[in-house]
């Protein structure tokens, strides 16, 4: 263990590791320190100079407290504790003149600018600034660059801290920004003019403390101040990265990450941050009932007296949707069963064992990646699946981890060992095994993918991944691709044989919210769910109900830790909250649910599932072998074909179609003209 260096901050005596740096030690004492190009999850770059302190013993004049680590400092000459001092004239003249250097050229047009309210230069300026300029010369302007649909860029206000530059190139994996110029003429800029090919490319618009990168959607729509913010969880993926929700009266304005060392770091995925004009398109807002092939709008009664009639006395099966939270699966769960039906929430065909939390959940957890030496990914492309994962893997690689791919080649944004393409590369990897000269030690890590486990030997390959994290002594993640999927999967919303075993023969489907499954003609299809989308086009009954930010919910993400999401408005229209839709549908049926209150449901839930009531902890999963067999021969295919199109809020919002369609044509090959 690193022995503990004392020094002292402003009169106040602290220990401290000596390995960090003076603004973290400064951070620890409680003591803030201004900054601008500093950002904890970046490397150093030391070029804003706000972070200027000043440290005895050592030479009369300030140093960066972002740059020097405490283990540089000396102690005086009669052995007492090194001194940092943030507040004596020196450092107060030190930054109000880097404050005045900044200012030379930054336009006066914070009125108009959308980081007003939250501008890190307007804080520290009314802290450190002065109420008149030096300078009379012109101002310098810069042109503007095209970033894409995404990052709006007014670079006449930028102050070349540079994290944006740091960011794409070390987080996101992407070089295509940097700084060009000397002096007067350095400019932040991208390279040929190219716009950003980047799933994570938002967070550059948290990054900068100034308003130079601004978020395009949601420019000029509203302040900080007139915002509603509630913190709550992110259902895009099934990393279930924390989010911030700001909504405007009934609508989401914009959506923001939160910080959380466990999931997400502080980042989230351009899908997850602007997916909210989708919220706000082809919305249910009142139930329908097919009539002679079309649809009419009808009341509540209606509707549920129909669903209701529809359901008394025929097979029924259940479908549970991606986006679904864990307390409205739990609650069809008990309606469907109730009635002699099953439920499934395996709507994508994925081989996952019922019951056996250790194999459909795994044993590691997503902070294991971190520190993880050696990495195997089978059948997933986690840039698709889930961008932010896919970020923490690349942090591992650079801190040197070996990666190695089993499935279809992809631009990860790091290198990897691509060992095959299909269950032949997997076997022969278990056949060969890992020997203890390969591992000497190392801590590694399997993460499997959908893609793996979709066929019909779904099981099989599954069992063989856990074989090999077996024998490699590794840590098993099952990477899911729907945020809903183990929270159903924990209270027991499946049936033994999967989804073709629950609809067997059913004459009435309930979906709910399940728009990736194509329904047969035939059954009688009710549809409850939040948008007009691939379900409630193939439905007899439509029962709206709310959106992911319109109702509290538990959701489990792909480790299987459960975290609970806030409503932050209200569902449009007529449209009720899940839980609720199928409660009052339980009353008609005769069957009434025992709870009136989303909280009663919840204790419901927590007595038959204890775990999901350990908010934000990871339950610990014991490894319970499957049975192995031989699964095919063929190659893993993609889980993910388009990753700004996976469900119905993306598939409603314009952005995430524009998107997709650029992502599409970066992929198509450039021909010339004759």
């Amino acid at each position: 263990m690193t022995e503990l260096r004392k020094i002292i901050i402003d009169d106040m005596e602290i220990e401290v590791d000596p390995a960090l740096t003076l603004i973290q030690a400064c951070e620890q004492a409680g003591i803030e320190i201004p900054r601008f190009c500093y950002h904890e999850r970046l490397s150093i770059a030391g070029n804003c100079r706000m972070c200027l302190v000043e440290v005895q013993p050592g030479p009369p004049k300030p140093a960066a407290s972002c740059a020097m680590q405490v283990k540089d400092m000396r102690p005086f000459p009669d052995g007492s504790p090194p001194k940092i001092s943030t507040r004596s004239p020196m450092v107060k003249k030190a930054r109000e003149g880097v404050m005045e250097f900044l200012l030379i050229n930054h336009p006066l047009d914070c009125p108009i600018c959308d980081q007003g309210g939250e501008c890190d230069l307007q804080d520290q300026a009314m802290a450190y600034g002065v109420d008149f300029s030096r300078y009379r010369e012109p101002k310098r302007a810069s042109e503007d660059l095209d970033l894409g649909p995404l990052v709006g860029t007014h670079m006449t206000r930028c102050i070349s801290c540079t994290r944006c530059v740091r960011f794409t190139t070390e987080v996101a994996g992407i070089h295509q920004m940097g700084q060009t110029g000397r002096g007067e003429d350095a400019e932040i800029t991208s390279y040929l003019n190219r716009t950003l090919d980047s799933n994570l490319q938002g967070n550059i618009i948290d990054l900068c403390p100034v308003g130079a990168l601004t978020s395009k959607p949601y420019a000029f729509t509203a302040r900080p101040w007139e915002l509603s913010k509630t913190e709550t969880i992110d259902v895009m993926d099934a990393l279930g990265s924390n989010i911030r929700v700001d909504a405007k009266g009934r609508e989401v304005m914009r959506i923001l990450p939160r910080n959380h060392d466990g999931v997400n770091e502080e980042w989230i995925s351009d899908k997850t941050r602007f997916i909210w004009d989708g919220l706000r398109r082809q919305r249910l807002d009142r139930p329908y009932l097919r009539e002679n092939g079309k649809l009419r709008p009808a009341t509540w009664p209606e509707a549920l007296s129909a669903t209701a009639a529809a359901m008394k006395g025929r097979k029924v099966a259940g479908l549970v949707g991606d986006l679904v939270p864990t307390e409205a699966a739990f609650a069809l769960k008990q309606l469907i069963e109730g009635q002699g039906g099953s439920v499934e929430c395996r709507t994508d065909g994925a081989k996952l064992p019922v019951g056996n939390r250790g194999a459909y959940v795994g044993t590691a957890t997503i902070g294991d990646i971190d520190d993880s030496e050696m990495i195997l990914l089978v059948g997933t492309n986690p840039r698709d699946e889930a961008p932010v994962l896919n970020a923490r893997i690349r942090k591992a690689w650079l801190a040197g981890a070996e990666v190695a791919l089993i499935g279809a080649p992809a631009d990860l944004t790091y290198d990897y060992y691509h060992a095959g393409t299909g269950r032949k590369a997997l076997l022969d990897m278990i056949e060969e095994g890992v020997s203890d000269d390969t591992r000497e030690g190392k801590k590694s890590l399997v993460i499997v993918g959908q893609g793996a486990l979709r066929e019909a030997d779904g099981a099989a390959v599954l069992a063989q991944v856990q074989k090999m994290a077996e024998i490699s002594g590794s840590g098993l993640l099952v990477l899911h691709s729907a945020a809903g999927r183990v929270g159903a999967m924990d209270v027991g919303a499946v049936t033994e044989g999967g989804l073709e075993a629950a609809i067997d023969g059913a004459e009435v489907i309930y979906n709910l919210g399940a728009d990736e499954v194509d329904v047969a003609a035939g059954p009688f299809v009710i549809y409850q769910g939040s948008h007009g989308d691939r379900g409630a086009h193939r439905a007899d009954v439509i029962l709206p109900a709310a959106a992911y930010p319109e109702e509290q919910g538990v959701f489990v993400n792909t480790e299987g830790r459960p975290q609970l999401a806030l409503r932050a408005g209200f569902a449009p229209g007529e449209a009720k909250e899940n839980w609720a839709v199928l409660r009052a549908l339980s009353a008609e049926l005769g069957a009434t649910q025992p709870w009136d209150s989303l909280a009663q449901l919840r204790r419901a839930m927590v007595a038959a599932v204890p775990h999901l009531a350990l908010i934000d902890e990871v339950p610990v999963n014991e490894a319970q072998p499957m049975e192995l067999r031989a699964p095919g021969d063929a190659d893993f295919v993609p889980a993910i074909r388009d990753f700004y199109l996976t469900n119905p809020i993306a598939r409603a919002s314009s952005l995430m179609a524009e998107l997709s369609a650029q992502a599409k044509a970066r992929t198509e090959t450039a021909v010339a003209a004759e």
